[in-house]
């Protein structure tokens, strides 16, 4: 669709109210990655996401576990390793820019990393897949302990 902002709201509209439980939504194109075999940027599409829903504007704002494991941590181990990056990842700044710690992860914006993915999981063959449903992208490591 060409303008589809509206769109998004209203499937975000029926989905609370048919079912109680919020989700964000978004329309994607073509993702925005570099395919390793063929070293091509598949980019057709201007945008990865022509429309979306408030909660996904925005980067993520996340610490490397590697990083915090290697460095800050890295006479730790087991179940120390673990509470110690839990509390790390409990005690985050809000934006965590220019912070070593968070150094190489995907400064890229949530729309163009879930579009992405999205993109690779329906295919852009003859699959056909009208929707794809992601679940558990915005929880992290402590949501887990």
């Amino acid at each position: 669709p060409r303008d589809c902002s509206g769109l998004v709201a209203d499937i975000q509209k029926r989905i609370l109210d048919r079912t109680g439980k919020h989700v964000e939504v978004m329309v994607y194109g073509d993702g925005a990655f570099k395919d390793p075999q063929g070293k091509i940027w598949e980019l057709a599409d201007p945008v990865v996401s022509p429309a979306f829903t408030d909660g996904l504007k925005g980067t993520p704002n996340e610490l490397k576990l590697k990083y915090l494991a290697d460095n800050d941590f890295k006479e730790l181990s087991g179940e120390e390793l673990k509470n110690a990056i839990s509390e790390s990842i409990r005690k985050k700044d809000a934006n965590l820019v220019g912070n070593m710690a968070a150094q190489g992860t995907t400064p890229r914006q949530l729309t163009d990393l879930i579009g992405s993915l999205c993109d690779l999981t329906s295919g852009s063959g003859d699959k056909g897949t009208p929707v794809v449903l992601v679940q558990g992208y915005f929880d992290n490591y402590t949501d887990q302990t």
